[in-house]
């Protein structure tokens, strides 16, 4: 039977409601080796790595992503009490919204389709791939030992092509439907917390816009806008005297780039990219932004121009109009966060890497990888460490190299660290591996070292 180390198995034990006790052994077994594995993350990649500690036929594991019974909902509410511990009660839940793109090819996989490629692409080349196409529901975390904010993964959905949907007889999704499935699933998991929904410019949409304001007892968007939006005044309550249906819109509102043209800017210090802070001028305004057949949403929108010239300039709203200025800037900034979130999630856990093909093997394989991502963050900041002198962070280098020391933790920090804790673990359950207690400490330290490496 395999363990996980001590300070996983409490976090590690809440998902045993989702499977059997048979199935739940499995997935433990595939947990650990995704976590030491260097190499792709295939079930046989997997099962090499543990080697004898994979007890069972092959068969077995692969059956748990393509035939057992259970479902990824209990693990995402699971996951996503977890990480909401971390954040008190009385502050808002920032949830940092996006899709990412996998290339996956081949004539039977499931789902894949042609989808645009933000990583690789520019504002000149665009790059197309064949694959998969994940809309991910995050939520921002700052954790001690870092000084941005850490955007773990809760929830996601794979986006389908239009013609798989109509061939399944399923409603077609756009991805910001998608978006707001997940938002409506994370509310009713949490009624009780408030959250802050962050997107980029492709959800800046007045659809999302008017969810966000129907649900405003729960969640605010904070996007990017458009220069040119229609933004009117409320309609007037009163009739007119010669009848007829009351006004959608009130008087029409100059657009937010004739403001910026005839306004004077203010400066303001906010929170900016990489968790530092910067002076930037901002001008905003409010109105209601309205779309033909969809009627007013009240939005905020601030115009932003980087003094540095590092940036270009941006336009921001936020469904709540009480927000400050300087707070829906520094609010979207701390969107970045899941853009890190899913180049380390490439880089450390093999995201690309899977070969599944089936229908159910690839609606489960993106989100485990995802949450695990979550996991390895959870299990980091729960394992006591060394903090060295007061004011300096924690010392995760590598015993035989006392002399690294890193400014801030990443990723590839926490990954070494419970990678280790998960070898020390497998070391002594191992039966072929018992005579390792008797090298000497400093051999031990190494050869761990080595093994824990994150990449």
């Amino acid at each position: 039977m395999v363990t996980m180390p001590k300070a996983a198995e409490p976090l590690v034990a809440a998902f045993s409601i989702a499977f059997t006790r048979p199935t739940f052994q499995r997935v433990l077994t595939l947990m650990l080796g995704a976590i030491l594995s260097l190499r792709r993350r295939t079930v046989t990649g997997m099962l090499r790595t543990l080697g004898p500690l994979a007890t069972g036929h092959w068969s077995d594991f692969h059956r748990v992503w393509c035939r057992a019974s259970w479902s990824l909902w209990p693990m995402g509410r699971v996951l996503a009490g977890l990480i909401l511990e971390l954040i008190p009660p009385d502050q808002p839940v920032i949830v940092p919204v996006d899709d990412t793109a996998l290339q996956h090819k081949g004539k039977r996989v499931y789902g894949k389709g042609r989808h645009y490629d933000a990583v690789r692409s520019t504002h000149r080349h665009v790059v197309w791939v064949w694959g998969h196409k994940w809309v991910v529901l995050a939520i921002n975390v700052k954790f001690p030992f870092a000084s941005r904010p850490w955007a773990l993964p809760v929830c996601c959905a794979l986006y389908r092509p239009e013609e798989l949907n109509r061939g399944e007889n399923r409603r077609h999704k756009t991805p910001i439907r998608l978006a707001m499935q997940l938002m409506a699933t994370l509310i009713h998991w949490f009624p009780q917390r408030q959250f802050i929904l962050v997107g980029d410019g492709g959800y800046a949409s007045h659809e999302l816009a008017q969810f966000c304001h129907r649900h405003r007892g729960h969640v605010t968007l904070v996007s990017r806008f458009h220069p040119d939006a229609n933004l009117y005044d409320a309609p007037s309550p009163k009739r007119s005297p010669k009848g007829g249906r009351p006004r959608l819109k009130g008087r029409k509102r100059p657009a937010p780039s004739k403001i910026v043209k005839r306004s004077q800017s203010k400066r303001f210090t906010v929170n900016w990219y990489g968790g530092k802070t910067r002076r930037v001028e901002l001008i905003h305004g409010e109105g209601h932004w309205y779309k033909g057949g969809d009627g007013l949403v009240p939005v905020r929108w601030v115009f932003v121009h980087d003094v540095q010239g590092t940036h270009r300039d941006e336009y921001f709203y936020s469904t709540d109009v009480t927000l400050c200025p300087e707070q829906i800037v520094s609010l979207y900034t701390g969107r970045w966060s899941i853009e890190v979130s899913f180049q380390e999630v490439r880089a450390h856990l093999g995201f690309t890497t899977p070969r599944n093909w089936s229908k159910k093997s690839v609606l489960r394989t993106a989100p485990c990888l995802l949450g695990l991502f979550s996991l390895v963050s959870l299990i980091f900041a729960r394992h006591p460490r060394d903090s060295g002198r007061p004011g300096r962070p924690p010392r995760v280098a590598p015993a035989t190299m006392p002399w690294y020391t890193k400014t801030e933790i990443t990723f590839s920090d926490a990954m070494t660290q419970v990678r280790r804790l998960c070898w020390e673990t497998v070391l002594k359950q191992s039966p072929k591996h018992g005579g390792i207690a008797k090298l000497p400490i400093g051999l031990r330290r190494t050869l761990l070292d080595h093994l824990s490496q994150a990449a």
